[in-house]
């Protein structure tokens, strides 16, 4: 018996739909309690900021987010008995806005995008003596996945060896932990990072759109170690959205639309290492969220 919700963070990892002689497995992360990726950084942030002593029992903590991450801190800081005050772009699905308001979280919606949640996010801090996380720049964020999610993985592939690790880009820190872990035992591995094309700013286009929720903030992220990415794939929020209904449909598993890209993209990672003649590439991936955080917005609609 767990003796608390935050004890089951951890996530299967399923083999998926792979072009012919390669081998595509994902991290499941709408299995964690939370519902998404973001429930291990929300929980090693703020345990971080209580072993530092910057976060004691009766504060309140404020963090801007596109919603998974204010979920994830909604779901922790409620177990931990934290009050939670979230700042979130307008533009989000109202999911998220329900989850955070089913968790107890005051919920703040700003007109814009990521960065001007952070700036709100700022004010509440310095006005109201909040603790802001800083999931952008707080290196427990990409510690969280280098000591939990890597070291799943490890576990869970026996004794295959891992040819790439293929995922979405937000905050950096699940590519970055993920990546530096697995990369300790497979050296060899290439590290291959996803963002939209109407914000590839790691391709080194200027942002022009905020077409995905949780990817692509339009800045590069200091938890980002882009010494760690060996190239970038781009995709667009249609073609994601079209691979959603592909994978709810055809494999039963219902995921949101930075899954989708991180999928076609680690299709695309797959079949070029089986053209170059490795042999039975296996490609891990991550599947963020759940599929459920965007009902609302048509996405499953569409034929």
């Amino acid at each position: 018996m767990d003796d608390s919700i935050l004890e089951t963070i951890g996530s299967p990892l399923v083999e998926v739909d792979a072009p012919e002689g390669a081998t595509i497995a994902a991290k499941l992360e709408s299995r964690n309690p939370g519902g998404s990726a973001k429930d291990r950084p929300a929980l090693w942030m703020i345990e971080t900021a209580e072993e530092e002593g910057t976060l004691t029992p009766g504060d309140t903590i404020v963090e801007p987010t596109s919603g998974n991450t204010g979920i994830g801190i909604a779901m922790v800081g409620a177990a931990k008995g934290y009050d939670v005050r979230i700042v979130m772009p307008a533009s989000k699905s109202p999911e998220r806005r329900s989850i955070m308001n089913a968790y107890g979280a005051d919920l703040e919606l700003v007109e814009g995008d990521i960065s001007d949640a952070k700036d709100r996010a700022d004010e509440i801090e310095a006005d109201e003596d909040a603790v802001q996380l800083r999931q952008f720049d707080n290196e427990a964020n990409p510690r969280s996945h280098y000591e939990t999610t890597g070291p799943e993985i490890l576990e869970q592939i026996g004794d295959r060896t891992v040819d790439a690790l293929v995922a979405g880009v937000g905050t950096g820190g699940t590519i970055t932990g993920i990546g530096r872990r697995l990369r300790e035992t497979f050296p060899e591995m290439e590290v291959v990072a996803v963002e939209p094309d109407d914000s590839a700013v790691l391709s080194g286009e200027e942002p022009t759109g905020d077409s995905f929720q949780g990817m692509g903030p339009g800045f590069i992220s200091p938890n980002l170690d882009t010494d760690l990415v060996d190239s970038v794939e781009v995709c667009s929020a249609a073609a994601a959205e079209a691979e959603c209904r592909r994978l709810a449909r055809e494999e039963g598993i219902f995921v949101g639309q930075s899954s989708g890209a991180s999928n076609l993209a680690a299709k695309r990672v797959a079949e070029r290492l089986v053209d170059v003649g490795v042999d039975d590439p296996l490609v891990i991936t991550v599947y963020w969220d759940s599929g459920e955080r965007y009902v609302s917005t048509g996405m499953f609609d569409a034929e």
